[in-house]
């Protein structure tokens, strides 16, 4: 084997940067502070990656709305204070429909346009999602909810290894398709460890008549421990290979972080070799790693003028 960049090396073994930039685009999830020590730690987040032009930046809603009040003072901050262009979650939990018209308005009011509409996980301590009387069943109704209001632009969820609630995988791109249907134009997924897994997901998905972008979601990891928790509630599968490659590593950050910046890096290359252009990032509100493997696909400071 020929090592990246010598002569008769494989165009596959060399990085895809080498000799120029990749046209990708990114963005970048945050979620809400819970303390003034966490607020000054979000807005170094946003400074450091803002330079990197992002194409929205999301900030999540919490279990029950636990974080209405917060979610959107961050996320009209960011529209009013910066350059980037904000998305806030919104999802069906605990809520009436009165309620969420009410999130709604507040948002389109702050000069909003970009919701990420979900059912929303259940409420700790419980098992199942329970719609609230008054409210909505699902995502599709949010979502055509939402687009009677006001045109948003809507973006959704997708399970590439199945939602842990679906009947079965058809039912789990049934619904995606109904979502579609109902407004969305753009589906980012859950994270994923294996590009496999996103790409199978893409071609069942298209094949089904979902038009419109699916976008990998990507966790680089900060914590096995809360990666094996994050995975238990969503359906994620942690592969045998991952384990082991961070076992022992919890009171590590250093050793640990090398290994998960070549994680996420390689899965990028490898989803940007099969012509993958938009990648979303879940940053859990920390900057360092994220733009070191954006760095690595080519994504640079694009310019000066982004503030924040």
């Amino acid at each position: 084997m020929k090592l990246p960049g010598q002569k008769g090396a494989r165009k596959e073994d060399r990085p895809l940067t080498v000799g120029g930039s990749s046209p990708l685009q990114v963005s970048f999830e945050f979620f809400p502070p819970a303390s003034e020590a966490a607020t000054k730690k979000l807005w170094a987040t946003l400074e450091r990656l803002a330079p990197l032009d992002p194409s929205f930046v999301s900030v999540t809603y919490g279990a029950g709305g636990s974080t209405r009040k917060a979610t959107h003072d961050v996320v009209a901050r960011i529209r009013r204070e910066t350059n980037l262009e904000p998305a806030a979650h919104l999802t069906c939990v605990g809520a009436t429909k009165g309620e969420i018209e009410e999130v709604a308005n507040a948002y389109w009011e702050a000069g909003v346009r970009h919701i990420v509409a979900l059912r929303g996980d259940p409420p700790k301590g419980e098992d199942t999602f329970k719609p609230h009387p008054d409210g909505f069943a699902g995502s599709v109704e949010l979502i055509e909810f939402l687009k009677k209001m006001h045109d948003f632009e809507i973006t959704v969820g997708c399970y590439p290894e199945i939602h842990p609630e679906a009947k079965s995988s058809q039912a789990d791109l049934d619904y995606l398709k109904r979502k579609i249907d109902a407004g969305a134009t753009r589906a980012i997924t859950q994270f994923f460890f294996e590009p496999e897994s996103y790409l199978n997901f893409v071609e069942r998905a298209a094949a089904q008549g979902v038009d419109v972008p699916i976008v990998p979601g990507i966790l680089p990891i900060t914590s096995y421990s809360r990666i094996k928790q994050f995975s238990d509630m969503c359906g994620a599968q942690v592969p045998a290979w991952l384990t082991h490659l961070f076992e022992g590593l919890e009171n590590d950050p250093a050793t640990r972080d090398y290994n998960a910046a070549i994680v996420a890096s390689e899965l990028c290359r490898r989803l940007q070799y099969e012509g993958v252009k938009n990648f979303h990032f879940y940053t859990l509100n920390r900057a360092d790693l994220v733009y070191g493997v954006c760095h690595s696909m080519g994504v640079r400071p694009q310019s000066s003028s982004i503030e924040v």
